[in-house]
């Protein structure tokens, strides 16, 4: 029997030409290059660029003599340094407005059943990116730069440069976000088919080692941060397979004819 007239598909005419999802993508992007330039001013003006570094410079100056500061080797640095830190804080201000634009750009084409799906997970994916921040600012850098300043003789005087700092830190911050992430593509996975639960537990196994792997190759060489890594996304794993049975529910099954 076929079809009912009344059940046609929601996403019928909403076709678009190929310049119009290029002229969608353009003010997507610049809708969300104006936010990110409206929080660089904001934090421009406070905290500014200087109490930016002092936030993110807390971890390692606990592990340095009281009078001691990070120094600045090159040439511009002094200049370029602190612009990079106001730009990285400005696009993590501005996180869920970018995922938000993304969400907007390709919502036309969803049903509306995904549509309710999306919007969960972008904010579970933006507080999952902020925990891994947080985390490592509040926690494994401290705990990283007191392994590795029991190593260093007496006779050496620990300044470290300021970019090589930061560029070291934002490479944690980055790897700790995306690492944080691992709920949302387990339950991403599930929700397209790609794989079911049992097939999740039975990678467990594997999955460990595979965080011990890039754990390994992200972080820094010490136990510490790799530790800190690793063992996260192991939690975030099973997280992940818990999150899969709330989010995905199981399609009943159709009904036999007697």
């Amino acid at each position: 029997m076929s079809d009912s007239p009344n059940s046609t598909d929601e996403l019928a005419g909403t076709e678009q030409p190929f310049v119009q999802h290029l002229v969608e993508l353009r003010d997507r992007l610049l809708y969300g290059v104006i936010g990110l330039a409206l929080c660089m001013i904001a934090l421009a003006l406070w905290p500014g660029p200087g109490g930016l570094i002092d936030l993110i410079a807390v971890p390692i100056k606990a592990h340095m003599p009281p009078d001691a500061k990070l120094i600045a080797v090159g040439v511009f640095s002094p200049f370029f340094v602190p612009l990079k830190v106001l730009a990285m804080a400005a696009f993590l201000l501005s996180l869920p407005w970018w995922m938000y634009q993304a969400w907007a750009f390709v919502a036309p084409g969803l049903y509306s059943h995904e549509k309710r799906f999306a919007i969960p997970l972008i904010v579970l994916g933006s507080l999952l990116a902020y925990v891994g921040i947080a985390f490592v600012q509040f926690f494994v850098l401290d705990k990283m730069f007191g392994f590795i300043q029991q190593f260093t003789p007496a006779s050496v005087a620990a300044t470290p440069d300021i970019a090589s700092y930061v560029e070291a830190i934002l490479s944690l911050y980055l790897a700790f976000g995306l690492a944080f992430q691992v709920p949302i593509v387990v339950i991403l996975l599930v929700k397209m088919g790609m794989v079911t639960i049992q097939k999740l537990k039975d990678f467990r196994g594997y999955f460990i080692v595979i965080a011990f792997i890039i754990a390994a190759v992200v972080t820094p060489p010490d136990v510490i941060s790799q530790l800190a890594l690793a063992v996260p996304m192991c939690i975030l794993y099973e997280l992940g397979i818990w999150g899969a049975r709330w989010f995905v529910k199981p399609k009943p099954e159709s009904a036999e004819d007697d």
